[in-house]
This record gives C-alpha cells, structure tokens and sequence, in this order.
C-alpha cells in the first residue's frame, strides 16, 4: 500500500530526529533536536519576547511556548516579564544553555554535513524541494487545496482516505 504524505513526512523526521537526538546524546549532551531553532536565535539576538523569537525562528508561537516550557526544565533559558511591558515574556539563554553553545555548535556543523550529504545523495536536494513546498503552502495553504479538492467532485464528502493522511 502505498503510503500518503503525512505518513512519509512523519516517517522522515522520525529519521533525521533519532539520528540527531542520538548524535547529540554520543557528544554528551542531554539536548532535545526540537531545542536548536530556538537556541540559535536566542545565541544570536539575546533577550526576546516569545513572539519576535517565534518570527525569527520561522515557528508558530505555540510551539515555541511548549518547547520553551521544555527549555525551561532542562535551565537552558530563563523567561522573565518584561521591563516595559509586564504581559510580555523576556526569554534569554541561561548561563547553562550559553556553556552548551560550542559543543552544540560542533553537532549542529556535522548535523549540516550530514544534511548536505543527504542532499547530495539525491536527485532533487531535499532541503530545496521542502523550501519550495514551504513557500507553496504559503501561498496556498494545504486546508484550501483540501477543500478544492472536496468541491471538484459533485458526489464529493470528507471521508477518511488513508492515502492522504
């Protein structure tokens, strides 16, 4: 059978993850891969609210909330209200999550390697084609082409179809 899109798609990250999470863990690192968009613009621009690291990091500000929570837990940020503002969250690297920068940084260069050499290895760079499928669905999102789809077929009703999962 063959399998739909969100299953493959899971299935990838599922394989770069556990790689990555195990790389991380032979450096000596107790560091969760879902950490580095976060860690990297923090490492960049220091103290920031949750939304502007949530722009600079290209993720939806309820992830960065979650995974900040996890961050949080493992004392690799601290959060703090806002001088100007107290509804507004000051996050900044805490001095723990500053010490790890180089030996992150070491994994996050193989990480790249490893990731140009995927792309190498293939006939259309992965990293390329998900840009390009990134910046489609911004132009039009994946729910509109669902319903389009629904509304090109007369008899057409939203049933389950596991080849579009």
């Amino acid at each position: 059978m063959k399998q739909g899109l969100g299953t493959q798609l899971r299935h990838l990250i599922d394989l770069l993850d556990g790689a990555v999470d195990a790389a991380y863990g032979e450096a000596g690192l107790d560091y969760r891969p879902r950490y580095t968009p976060i860690m990297r613009v923090l490492a960049a621009h220091g103290s920031l609210t949750i939304g502007r690291i949530a722009e600079l990091a290209g993720i939806t500000q309820p992830a960065v909330t979650q995974t900040l929570a996890l961050m949080k837990a493992d004392k690799l940020v601290s959060i703090t209200a806002s001088d100007s503002d107290a509804r507004q969250r000051l996050v900044r690297l805490s001095d723990h999550g500053v010490s790890l920068l180089g030996r992150l940084q070491d994994c996050w260069d193989r990480t790249r390697q490893a990731a140009d050499s995927l792309d190498a290895d293939l006939p259309y760079p992965l990293s390329q084609c998900l840009r390009e499928a990134i910046e489609a669905l911004h132009k039009r999102p994946f729910g509109d082409r669902i319903r389009a789809a629904h509304h090109s077929r007369p008899d057409a009703t939203l049933s389950p179809n596991p080849e579009s999962e």
